[in-house]
Order: structure tokens, then sequence, then C-alpha cells
């Protein structure tokens, strides 16, 4: 059983700290024995608890020195730094995760001190980028030596395991030879998943809306990706649609026991817990076993999720394939056959699992949002569906492929609400980080981790243009395409870029198109359900004299490591 965060981190920091303390006990002593002066009691003892933090100071002062005197070696500036004390910035980031519009108070630092700025924070330093060139050099031409940071390794070990999406080198060369053959154009056109699970999760919305009851979209959403992930994966799905959809909390209806005590509610749960207490240790820094001291809040709820995932892999070590209803040919069969380690399966399942529904369930969610506040767009949906596919017909992938604005509008809802909003990497040496935007050059020291917003990016009016606020699909198929996009190809990245861009990303869109299509048939008007929504998650009055799209919201978008809707999107359609 492995020992608490908080206790495995004061063993491990042990001798590091003590260190310093006992070598100057011993040197003190020796200076008093050998000078023969008599040292008070007090002045000894302080000089042993000092001792760390001078050495700390000592080592981090020069580190910068070391770091302005290289770059002004080699004609470059160094980051600027946030001027606020590591408390206020970390008080700063852990509100605006848990009661903030996410990147706000990061768009204000970089308001104050531009696209590119340092946080130091208690022992650690993160820089922070916008900049189209940094992340380009991050993710593509200088790939090797920004591997996945050891810090978000670690804070993420019991989340993410040894999955694709927390490991480096051999290992993650590794998952990705096992991964990519499962998204191949033939098994990303097989729409035969996405048509079951988009009839059951458009059934049963009628069958609610029909009761006279508003839905919460992003439940629906949720539930219809999640099983076709764990279908896709497993050949067996979670049946999370089962449960049915919950009644807004103010219509005075009581839940089903159905609904209350499916087991997938209790997956669900756990899903989202494990990722939201994740997220929240990666604010703290290196400090963030001592938030969890006496328990690790993730792996409870990470092994809620392994009973699942147990389930099948035993289902397939007996043999049950066919009485099991699973497929041999599955990424979980071909995990297995390669002899890998169970737990390693599971973590690899989990991570698949995280950008196969939180992702899809996320673009889905908001653009209902915005189908809600936009119906003209609707409307221009609508036509454009009925003119490729018709009332019945089921979508096939030369349809989705024609479907022009269909693929602008998933863009643009891309554009304003990416499912990844932060993301980050560690320099292995040390690097000059140039922008041709801008001309500026800056010096990163190695061990440096580096931040990029891909949320704040796709905001940037010097990117965009000045209407980049505004929701306008149109954008991704007029001049302003020739004018933004075509130049400057890294100002848009919500599945990431370089060797380590999304497997998934056409899957995702091919499941986005399919159900949008499948619910264009059945349903034509969107209508945001102000009388639904919890009036906790209702933005606060503040917000409206904010600028950009903080000051128009009608919900209130949240982040852990994907975007999602606070207390959840409740709509009408017919």
């Amino acid at each position: 059983m492995p020992l608490p965060p908080g206790i495995s981190y004061i063993l491990k920091r042990a001798p590091s700290l003590l260190l310093p303390g006992v070598i100057t006990y011993f040197a003190s002593k020796y200076v008093v024995n050998y000078c023969r002066l008599t040292l008070p009691r007090w002045i000894l003892c302080a000089l042993v608890l000092l001792a760390k933090p001078l050495q700390f100071v000592v080592q981090v002062q020069y580190a910068r020195y070391m770091a302005r005197s290289e770059a002004r070696r080699l004609g470059v500036r160094i980051v600027p730094h946030v001027q606020e004390g590591a408390t206020s910035i970390v008080n700063k980031l852990l509100d605006m995760f848990e009661n903030g519009y996410p990147c706000d108070i990061l768009t204000e630092w970089a308001g104050q001190y531009g696209n590119t700025f340092e946080t130091r924070l208690f022992t650690d330093s993160f820089i922070w980028t916008t900049e189209p060139d940094h992340v380009k050099a991050i993710m593509a031409t200088e790939f090797e030596n920004f591997p996945k940071e050891q810090l978000f390794l670690d804070q993420t070990a019991s989340l993410l395991g040894t999955g694709v999406f927390s490991v480096n080198g051999d290992l993650w060369k590794f998952h990705r030879a096992m991964t990519r053959p499962f998204f191949t154009k033939d098994r990303i056109s097989d729409f035969d998943i996405f048509d079951v699970h988009a009839e059951k999760a458009l059934s049963i919305a009628r069958s609610r809306l029909d009761e006279g009851h508003p839905i919460d979209f992003q439940e629906l959403a949720a539930r219809f990706t999640l099983d076709s992930a764990s279908s896709f994966l497993f050949s067996k799905d979670i049946e999370s649609l089962q449960a049915g959809l919950g009644y807004p909390p103010n219509s005075g209806k009581t839940n089903s026991d159905t609904y209350e005590t499916h087991p997938s509610n209790m997956f669900a749960r756990a899903f989202l817990e494990a990722i939201t207490n994740g997220t929240r240790r990666t604010f703290y820094g290196s400090e963030w076993p001592l938030m969890e001291f006496w328990g690790d809040t993730v792996r409870p709820h990470r092994l809620v999720v392994d009973q699942y995932s147990d389930h099948v892999i035993n289902q397939y070590r007996r043999q049950e394939v066919r009485k099991a209803g699973m497929e041999a040919d599955t990424l979980l069969a071909h995990l297995m056959e390669a002899g890998i380690d169970d737990n390693m399966i599971k973590d690899e399942l989990f991570n698949m699992l995280v950008a196969g529904r939180d992702t899809t369930a996320c673009t889905l969610s908001y653009g209902m949002y915005m189908l809600t506040q936009h119906p003209e767009v609707a409307s221009r949906l609508r036509e454009e569906i009925m003119a490729n596919v018709g009332p019945r017909l089921r979508p096939t992938y030369e349809n989705i492929k024609e479907m022009k604005y269909l693929r602008a509008f998933i863009n643009e809802v891309l554009r304003l609400y990416p499912p990844v909003p932060i993301n980050w990497r560690s320099a292995r040496n040390s690097i000059v980080l140039s922008s041709k935007a801008t001309g500026e050059q800056f010096y990163v020291p190695a061990g440096t981790t580096v931040r990029y917003s891909v949320f704040m990016m796709h905001r940037r009016k010097d990117l965009w243009g000045e209407d980049a606020d505004i929701f306008d699909p149109a954008r991704f198929l007029d001049e302003r395409m020739k004018k933004y996009l075509i130049p400057n190809p890294y100002i848009f990245m919500p599945f990431n870029a370089g060797p380590r861009i999304c497997l998934g990303q056409q899957f995702a869109y091919n499941e986005i198109s399919f159900f949008l299509v499948r619910m264009f048939q059945q349903f034509s008007d969107f209508t945001f359900a102000h009388d639904a929504q919890i009036p906790e998650y209702t933005p606060p009055k503040t917000w409206e004299h904010c600028e950009g799209r903080k000051g128009i919201e009608t919900v209130v978008p949240g982040a852990n490591l994907t975007l999602h809707i606070k207390g959840g999107l409740w709509i009408r359609m017919r």
C-alpha cells in the first residue's frame, strides 16, 4: 500500500531539507571549538533552522543571475515575471479554477506583462505563453527538447498512470504505435457505433422533452460519448444512456431509482472527481502532496473507474468474447495480445476514455450552447444538412466531408471553447523562444516548465481579427481564413500539433458531425432554458461589465483537464 502523499513527500525531501542544517551544526561546532569561541545556543539553533531557507534563496538567486547573464550574452530577454508573491499567485490560480472564468487571471497578467510571462511559486517557476511561434517550437520544431515535465508526471501519476498522455520517449512511441491502427480511415468512417448511441440519446431526449421538461444537454452528450467511446475501445459499452436523464433541480420531480442507482453514474462521478482533483494539483506546483497530506484524493475515484476495466479485461481473459458480445479486434484485445501488464492496460484505457469522452462531449455541449444563442447559425446548418443528407437518411463519410458549413461550425466551437484550454511541457535544454510577429526573443533555462493556452490564443484579436470574440463559423470559409489561419496555422490548435497531435482528431470530427446531423433531422429549434439553470451556476452580475466573451456568457464555463459547463446546459428542443 503506497504511503500518503504528504508522508512520501517529506521522506523524499528529508535528506535535502535536513542536510544544510546538519552541516551548519557541525561546522559551527568545529569553528567554536577551533577558535575557542562561546556561541549562545539560540544563535546555533537559528543558524541550523535558517540553513535550508538561506541555501534555497541563494540557489534561486544564483539560478536567476545565471539566466540573466546567459540572456545578456545571447542578446535576448528573460521572461518578465508577475510582480506578486507566491501565495497571491497560487490563490488567484485556485480561485480561477474554482470560481472564475477559464484563464481570466492569466489574461489579466498577459495584459500587464505581455503574451509571455512567468509566475514564481514557492519552489517552482512556470512560463506561460500564447505566442504561436513559441507553441510551434514546443509542439513541432523543438519537439525533442520539450517532453512532458516530470512535475506533471508526478502530479498525474495516480490519475493517468503510464498512459499515452503522461509518458515520454520510447514508452510514448510504444503507446502511439499501439493505438494508431485503431484510427485508420476505415475504422473512423464506420458509423454503426455512432448511429446506435445517437438514436438512443435522441430518443431519451425526446421522451423527457415530451414530458414538458428541459434537458441537461451536457449530461446527454457525456452519456452518448461515454457509451460510444467504450464501445469503440472494448466493443462493450458502459450503457450509461440506460440510466436516462435527471430532471431539472427546480422541477419538483424526483429522479427514478434506475437513474440514482445505475452503475454508470458511479463510474461517471468517479471519472469526473478523479480528473477534477488531479487538475487541482497542477496549481500547487511541487508542494501539491502537502495539500493531500494523509490521502491521495484521486486514487479512490480512479479505482472505481478501474473496476470496469478489470471487468472487461477478465471477460477477455476468460475468452468469453462471443458471450460478452466483444470483438477480438479492439484496442483492449490488441493491448492484451501484446502481453502488456494489466495496470498499464487500465492506464491506457483511462487515458483513451478521457480523450474519447470528455473532449467530444465538451464540443457537443458548447456547440449546443452556441445554437441556442445563434438561431441563424442553426437555420443555416439545418439547410445544409437537409440539402446533403435529407430528413431521414443516415449520413455517410462522404456526406460529412461535403458539408463545409458543418465543419466550419465545429471549428468555430473548438476555437472559442477548445476542450483542453491549457497544456504544458518542460525544456530539456536551454533554448531561445522567438516570435516573428513581435520580434521578441526570450531565454528559457533548462528544466523550465512552459505552459501554453490555446484558449487564450484562439481569442487574440491580433491573430484572429477584431471580431475574435464573436461566434461566426463563416470565418473558416471566407477571406478571414486566408488572412489569418492559412499563413499562420499554429493559431488554431484544438487537437495539439506536431508528433503529439491527437490521433482521434478525425474520429472526433466524425462523431460530432454524425450526432449533429441526426439531431437536426429530428429537431430544428433550440432554446436556452433560463428557468432551469441552477442559480449558483449563473454568471455573476460583475461579469456583465467584462470584456470579451466573459461579458456575454449565459452559462458559467469551468475547466479541469477539459472544459465543461458548470451546473449543466439546460435547453429545450422542438
